[in-house]
């Protein structure tokens, strides 16, 4: 006698989908996030629609006020301005290195491995980010009055942050094998950060250093909106006198002068690199 034969199970159909349900409920609560902050701002910033519908047209009114540009206002104001502008940079990016260093040398672990150091330089970093240049421009002008030096220290103390990370975040990522080696030959720590860490970090501080510089250079042309020193002043001055001829002369400048800049700095860092 033959035994009955058995039925087979169904097997259960399998949906494929790309997300979890966690996943969608994740995404789909970012989203409504997003929106909903969205919603919020456009809401309490008040946007007022007849401005937007004269927008067009009040700025072909603008730009047919800026043209034709006052060449003459270059050779008499902004020229002096611009290299006041250019030393602002400069100077406040080589001040801010001579502090920065130290500071990223304190927040990397593994040269400096002491917490209270490390979390007293990551707070000096953060605290320099934080603030913005122009906030930092009217502590200094409160300071040190109206001018080119409220500028310089602006800049140094804003990009103290900026480098001082980036310098850190580069001895932490050095190769630890040349360090053994100089460590296990008894050399002092003063020998295994020149010997050890300072070549490999050198060409990512050398980048770091002209970025920054770059960005200081755009940072420092409006510096003198608020009164400490540059190129911005002579723009200030242009618009409170609504001479917008003269305000295109300047924008020029300022836009010009950042092309050289970015072109000279990526030149740079590729013969560094």
């Amino acid at each position: 006698m033959s035994a009955p034969a058995t039925v087979a199970s169904p097997v259960a159909e399998r949906i494929w989908s790309r997300h979890t349900p966690e996943q969608k409920f994740l995404r789909f609560a970012f989203y409504f996030l997003v929106v909903a902050a969205i919603v919020f701002s456009l809401k309490n910033i008040e946007i007022i629609p007849e401005f937007l519908y004269d927008a067009p047209a009040q700025l072909k009114d603008f730009f047919l006020r800026m043209w034709p540009m006052d060449t003459a206002y270059y050779p008499k104001t902004v020229h002096a301005a611009l290299i006041e502008t250019l030393n602002i940079a400069t100077l406040g990016t080589l001040l801010c290195l001579v502090m920065a260093v130290p500071v990223g040398i304190m927040a990397a672990n593994n040269v400096v491995p002491f917490r209270p150091l490390n979390i007293l330089a990551q707070f000096i970093l953060v605290s320099s980010r934080s603030v913005n240049t122009l906030v930092w421009a009217l502590l200094f002008i409160a300071i040190f009055g109206p001018g080119a030096l409220a500028g310089t220290m602006a800049i140094a103390f804003r990009s103290i942050g900026f480098v001082g990370k980036l310098f850190g975040e580069a001895l932490e990522e050095a190769n630890k094998g040349t360090i053994d080696a100089l460590t296990a030959t008894g050399a002092p720590k003063t020998s295994i950060f020149l010997k050890g860490y300072w070549p490999q970090v050198m060409p990512s501080f050398a980048s770091i250093a002209l970025f920054r510089w770059d960005i200081n250079v755009r940072e420092s042309a409006v510096l003198g909106l608020v009164g400490a020193g540059g190129i911005g002043m002579a723009m200030d001055t242009a618009m409170n006198l609504f001479r917008w001829d003269q305000v295109a002369v300047v924008l020029a400048t300022i836009f010009i002068v950042v092309i050289i800049a970015e072109i000279a700095v990526s030149a740079i860092r590729k013969r560094i690199i």
